[in-house]
């Protein structure tokens, strides 16, 4: 169970549920499906908006703005810096997934005209977080070579520059704004053998931040109640084609009080 009384997963997940918040979704192609009714699931209305013509008032429209680089183009890099700029000039929070950030000059580049518009999170697994930081472009970048651990100072660097919660997944999660730092052990290897978990929790993060919880709270509790769902689905399956459905019906089933007990978050 949580040992951050400041961080109240089960209210959390409650008012996600009650008041349903529109998360308008930029993001990877490959994802989209996934993401959509990962969102669902758990109790939000996703909007997968891509088009320039309409991000920038579909995002202040929105309760939610969730940006997600895996499939980068010029056309989606405008809609993501007008969907941005509109988020920003509105107060609409909003997620930056910045994946695969340090392979190529045009993703390093579209990163940083982004963090322009200051999301309130940052969700990237460890070789990301270390690129944006450093400017170190080494990594592969989609996956997570670097022991989160290992980088937990780095990312308290980036949230105090950059303003944002910084949410580093890995085997142990960890979440930062700076000034504090937690870790969270919930989790299961099978989440890393389907497509888009990451970008599932970048979603889910999203959903909380339009449940009107603060970035920080926001972080950590998507990243439990991913953990969580992935650890409840691994249970009889007999792979990952069976995990990734069953991980969807444990974000509808946990409730409030489960994500509370079920969660091992500590201080980092």
């Amino acid at each position: 169970m949580s040992s951050v009384p400041e961080i109240d997963l089960s209210s959390a997940l409650r008012r996600l549920r009650e008041l349903k918040p529109l998360v308008h979704n930029i993001t990877n192609d490959v994802v989209m499906n996934v993401t959509a009714n990962a969102l669902l699931a758990v109790g939000a209305s996703p909007a997968m908006v891509h088009a320039p013509e309409e991000a920038a008032e579909f995002a202040r429209a929105a309760s939610a703005l969730v940006v997600n680089i895996g499939t980068l183009t010029a056309a989606a890099l405008d809609a993501m810096l007008l969907a941005a700029t509109s988020a920003a000039r509105h107060g609409v929070p909003w997620v930056l997934d910045p994946v695969a950030v340090g392979v190529t000059p045009f993703r390093r580049t579209a990163v940083a005209r982004l963090l322009e518009h200051r999301p309130a999170v940052i969700r990237g697994n460890a070789s990301e977080i270390v690129a944006i930081a450093t400017g170190d472009p080494a990594g592969r970048g989609v996956d997570a070579d670097v022991a989160s651990a290992e980088i937990a100072d780095v990312a308290s660097a980036l949230a105090r520059k950059s303003g944002a919660v910084v949410a580093v997944t890995g085997a142990v999660d960890f979440v930062t704004d700076g000034a504090r730092t937690v870790a969270i052990a919930n989790g299961h290897p099978l989440l890393t053998r389907i497509t888009g978990s990451g970008c599932t929790a970048t979603a889910l993060v999203g959903a909380f931040l339009g449940a009107r919880c603060a970035p920080f709270e926001a972080s950590a509790t998507a990243l439990v109640l991913l953990g969580l769902a992935g650890e409840h689905a691994a249970t009889g399956a007999p792979g990952p084609g069976t995990f990734q459905v069953r991980v969807l019906d444990e974000l509808a089933a946990i409730t409030p009080e489960a994500l509370a007990a079920g969660a091992r978050i500590t201080r980092g």
